[in-house]
């Protein structure tokens, strides 16, 4: 039994190793045939195996907060297409390498909603990753002083999907517009972007320093494969504080 427990240990199955004995046990209770108790281990081990995997997208994805589609409360937005939102849930979009836009104002749900579409796809099997636009732009910024611009964008480029958290709250310089561009003009047709932001698409150039050249060419490539999310109304967040 040493040497099973070693050798099970060896192979890097973990389920087994500790609880052979005790389905042992219960198969010759209900007489299991050696094929059935084989099987039954196995398909606990790939279980464990499957649930150690996606809590490690989900750690990879860096979520500030897990959030689900079954937590938001839908009553509280003035507009919101739910039969929209929960279409995108089916992942479709991830599958045709397309996009999707969240556009509101402040505590309206927005990140709520594109965190809980990022967990259902480390759930589905797809790597994530979850940042702000800020963030990411004074990552890359950094990695561009450093000499390593072209390695720090991988991290951007790599996962299947990518989510922009609160694009729009801050102004955004030419140096930073360029590198936000790098990674839509890259990801273009190759992966999918989902984007929360305050402002409508015909203020993006106020996002972006004013350079229309730019923003033109960014939504270009952005909106060529995008659904857009409307949602209005007054802070949920607001209405708590109160």
């Amino acid at each position: 039994m040493n040497d099973l427990t070693q050798q099970l240990s060896y192979l890097k199955l973990p389920y087994i190793r500790q609880h052979h004995e005790n389905v042992a046990q219960l198969a010759a209770r209900k007489q299991w045939t050696h094929v059935h108790y084989l099987s039954e281990l196995i398909r606990q081990e790939a279980g464990l195996r499957k649930d150690r995997t996606i809590q490690r997208r989900i750690r990879m994805a860096r979520f500030p907060v897990v959030k689900t589609l079954d937590q938001f409360n839908w009553s509280w937005p003035q507009k919101i297409n739910q039969a929209q939102i929960q279409n995108l849930f089916r992942l479709k979009f991830i599958e045709e390498k397309s996009n999707v836009v969240f556009i509101g104002g402040v505590g309206l749900g927005k990140t709520h909603l594109a965190s809980a579409l990022g967990y259902q796809a480390c759930l589905k099997g797809h790597t994530v990753l979850f940042t702000s636009a800020i963030d990411t732009i004074n990552d890359l910024i950094s990695a561009q002083h450093a000499g390593r611009l072209k390695q720090e964008l991988k991290k951007y480029l790599k996962p299947v999907l990518i989510i922009l958290d609160e694009l729009g709250y801050l102004p955004i310089n030419k140096n930073g517009a360029d590198l936000l561009f790098q990674i839509i003009s890259q990801r273009y047709e190759q992966g999918s972007i989902v984007i929360t932001t305050n402002r409508v698409f015909k203020d993006w150039p106020e996002i972006f320093n004013n350079d229309s050249t730019l923003t033109s060419a960014l939504l270009d490539r952005l909106l060529h494969h995008t659904e857009a999310v409307v949602i209005e109304g007054k802070s949920y967040r607001m209405k708590q504080a109160a």
